[in-house]
């Protein structure tokens, strides 16, 4: 298994998403692997993040595939970095999430290199700011993803090797709310509570979660205040949205503006910042007819779900692109110390994307 002592070679690399230098050696590494198998790199240069890398090959007229991925991992240097292994499990930063699934592919296609079929509109984009939400990168997947017919994405498998279909879209918000200060013992009339207005406003907006239609809001965090002899001035809250459906989505949208337009308070205003970070991914027709294209191809079941969190398929989905996700090793502990991946499943899944890049390759369809 030379593939895993690659793993453990991108895995000792420490590519915290704002460690620069380290997610770029790990980018150099890719692009050296990529390009002994015949892609073109077109790297696209950052200044205070790792660069972009999208990997192109030949191309002739058919559909296009395109294999999507990042490069960067969420701990910082000296907290973990260490790479290990037993009979079963490879640990480490980034063993699933997602060095282990981009390995998958490279080897697939190396596979692919040996048998002396060449690669044809099969492309590879690998991002380096996934893990803090892709504000970056998303405007560059968004107008990479019109190029492309299907999508295939290298985030874990599930627990039974299944592929995903669907995950919930994301938003972060931010409330700044201002009132004005007072003395709390000698002026308290004069004052606008700034915290008093937060407490509505938490209330109002906990209230827009429906866990029947998947729809969570969630404030995070809650600042406010001087001290307890003061009427509070100012105020502020961070809240998240996920959502499963763009109803939903424009459901809760309107009844945030209706909140933070409305004053609980006297005297208090209140301004809305942040969005939508990555859309919906809805199962559809086109991916659930993939799935059963890819059965079709294999011979084999393949299992599939929905996810409540969210990944680069999320921005590729949201361009119509027919996208499945979930195509890296099964592993879990993510985002932990903890975090391994199953030596089997990487045999599987290099097995599945060899079949698939090679049909692809021969008939230029799913």
């Amino acid at each position: 298994m030379q593939y895993l002592d690659d793993l453990k070679t991108v895995i000792q690399i420490n590519s915290y998403t704002k460690n620069k230098a380290g997610v770029d050696k790990v980018g150099a590494i890719f692009d050296t692997w990529l390009d002994e198998l015949g892609f073109t790199l077109e790297l696209h240069e950052r200044g205070a993040i790792g660069d972009h890398h999208h990997y192109i090959s030949k191309h002739t007229s058919g559909k296009k595939l395109l294999l999507l991925g990042h490069i960067d991992t969420v701990f910082p240097e000296g907290k973990f970095e260490a790479y290990s292994e037993d009979e079963e499990w490879v640990y480490g930063p980034g063993v699933c999430d997602m060095k282990g699934g981009n390995i998958v592919f490279v080897e697939a296609l190396r596979e692919l290199k040996k048998e002396n079929i060449e690669i044809q509109n099969i492309d590879i984009l690998l991002v380096s700011d996934e893990e803090t939400g892709s504000d970056d990168s998303k405007h560059l997947s968004a107008k990479l993803a019109q190029n492309y017919d299907y999508c295939f994405v290298y985030e874990a498998a599930g627990k039974e090797m299944e592929v995903v279909t669907a995950r919930k879209g994301v938003g972060t918000f931010f409330i700044d709310i201002e009132g004005k200060a007072a003395h709390a013992g000698n002026h308290y009339a004069d004052g606008n509570d700034a915290n008093l207005e937060t407490s509505y406003k938490l209330q109002e907006l906990v209230k827009l979660t429906d866990l029947a239609k998947g729809t969570t809001v969630n404030v995070g965090k809650m600042e406010g205040g001087i001290g307890a002899n003061t009427i509070s001035p100012h105020a502020h809250l961070t809240f998240e949205l996920r959502y499963k459906t763009s109803d939903e989505k424009q459901r809760v949208l309107k009844e945030i503006e209706n909140i933070v337009s409305h004053s609980y308070v006297d005297g208090v205003k209140s301004y809305l910042s942040g969005g939508i970070q990555r859309d919906v991914m809805q199962t559809s027709e086109e991916s659930l007819k993939l799935i059963h294209s890819i059965e079709t191809i294999t011979g084999e079941k393949l299992p599939y779900e929905e996810r409540g969190g969210v990944s680069d398929a999320n921005i590729v989905s949201s361009c119509g692109v027919i996208t499945l996700d979930g195509f890296g090793p099964f592993g879990d502990g993510d985002h932990t110390v903890d975090e391994r991946a199953l030596k089997s499943s990487f045999t599987s899944r290099i097995a599945l994307s060899k079949k698939l890049f090679q049909h692809f390759i021969e008939k230029l369809d799913f």
